[in-house]
């Protein structure tokens, strides 16, 4: 009997592990709600071979990135992943449409205590429309933030990295 419990917690505590942490998973589904104007939708893992996420600038593994999917309409993607701060990581959130153009960035959690900035929406508008074919550039096409140095330098290469990654992985008829 104690095997059959055992099993069972074990099983439990498997299917808990799996996913988006609850907070996030909230986040993201509020955004996605948002930017494509729906209630109902389905988000499914697009899982790499390690051989293609080696080539890549970004990182994806199980749960990061994401087909969106309605009435089984391919709406578009997600993509969630971290960056790097002073002394922490934030976790933020882009949402693609079909054809990879980029549609809404959001920070999710930043965990410092300066440079929160860089989740204001009208700092974030900057990377709307951008495309796989986009090269962004601190100070340049991307603005800075006073205090956010670092965050604003770690956002614009995360960015940057996602936008080449996803020029590849179209490139090769992933997406």
């Amino acid at each position: 009997m104690n095997y059959k419990l055992a099993s069972l917690f074990f099983l439990a505590l498997m299917m808990l592990s799996f996913g988006l942490p609850k907070n996030i998973q909230k986040k993201v589904d509020k955004e996605i709600r948002n930017v494509f104007s729906i209630e109902d939708f389905n988000l499914t893992n697009i899982i790499l071979e390690s051989e293609t996420n080696k080539e890549l600038p970004s990182k994806f593994g199980k749960d990061n990135l994401f087909k969106i999917e309605s009435n089984e309409a391919l709406l578009g993607y997600a993509y969630i992943s971290k960056a790097v701060s002073k002394t922490a990581q934030f976790d933020y959130l882009v949402i693609l449409d079909k054809n990879l153009i980029v549609l809404k960035t959001k920070v999710l959690i930043y965990r410092e205590e300066y440079g929160g900035e860089i989740g204001s929406k009208r700092w974030l508008k900057q990377f709307i429309g951008k495309t796989q074919n986009d090269i962004l550039k601190y100070g340049d096409n991307i603005v800075g933030i006073s205090g956010a140095t670092i965050s604003v330098r770690s956002m614009t290469n995360a960015m940057n990295n996602l936008l080449q990654s996803l020029k590849i992985l179209h490139t090769k008829n992933i997406l």
